[in-house]
């Protein structure tokens, strides 16, 4: 398959009928991944993944928003993110990642490398987006494909409910630019009737739209993959810390 999101193909996905989901529990994938790490947060249970589940590690796509080309060349904005079109679209695509396991079908919704470079002011930020955050989001996402279990084809998204966007002053977090972020935003879907969620631990905001930066927990255990507080019902976002 192509690695280019094509606007038209994440357009008609924005509007088609998502399918998966599953029990509401935690889940820890115990899989090959970034060996730097803190302990996950003490509120959020886990459960270990089976070693036979691959993370079907594939060379990151470029990031290509839902409108077209590479935000991440362009420069920072103070824009408020908002869920438009292209979030919902870009959601769409996310969905369809955590029900199939193709996390490279997920990568339009996930925070640009090239807006990560500009953003950061770490040593070696493209290092950092590939090997730590890019590393830790495909566990993630097969982690949550794990949680949904034999009822993947069954579960339908609802909504994703993001949590109060906040303002991450320059210098602050690392950071050399300004951005909007929102922690603990939940995805919420239902599976035979019965609504279902898990959160995403962090968006942050480039040029007025959100995408995941930390999809299972800012902190997350080293090689593991980490689903964000799942529980019957849709849960409420916002609320604790990070960057």
């Amino acid at each position: 398959m192509s690695w280019s999101l094509r606007p038209a193909i994440v357009a008609a996905l924005a509007v088609a009928a998502c399918t998966s989901c599953g029990a509401g529990r935690a889940a820890t994938a115990a899989l090959p991944g970034p060996t730097a790490g803190g302990a996950p947060p003490t509120a959020q249970a886990t459960t270990t993944v089976p070693a036979t589940v691959t993370t079907g590690a594939a060379p990151a796509p470029p990031a290509t928003s839902a409108a077209g080309g590479d935000p991440g060349l362009l420069p920072q904005t103070g824009a408020v993110p908002v869920k438009d079109g292209q979030f919902l679209a870009e959601m769409a695509m996310f969905w369809q990642a955590v029900t199939t396991g193709q996390v490279p079908l997920a990568m339009a919704a996930f925070f640009p490398e090239t807006a990560y470079v500009q953003l950061k002011a770490l040593r070696d930020d493209a290092a950092d987006w590939t090997d730590r955050l890019l590393a830790h989001f495909e566990l993630d996402i097969q982690a949550a494909r794990h949680l949904l279990g034999p009822d993947a084809a069954m579960a339908q998204l609802v909504s994703v409910d993001v949590g109060p966007a906040r303002w991450i002053s320059p210098g602050a977090c690392y950071n050399r630019l300004g951005y909007w972020n929102s922690l603990n935003s939940r995805v919420v879907y239902t599976i035979h009737g019965v609504v279902y969620s898990f959160g995403i631990a962090a968006l942050d905001g480039w040029r007025g739209e959100w995408y995941i930066i930390h999809l299972g927990s800012e902190s997350p255990p080293a090689g593991a993959g980490v689903v964000d507080a799942p529980q019957a019902g849709p849960g409420l976002p916002g609320g604790g810390r990070g960057c």
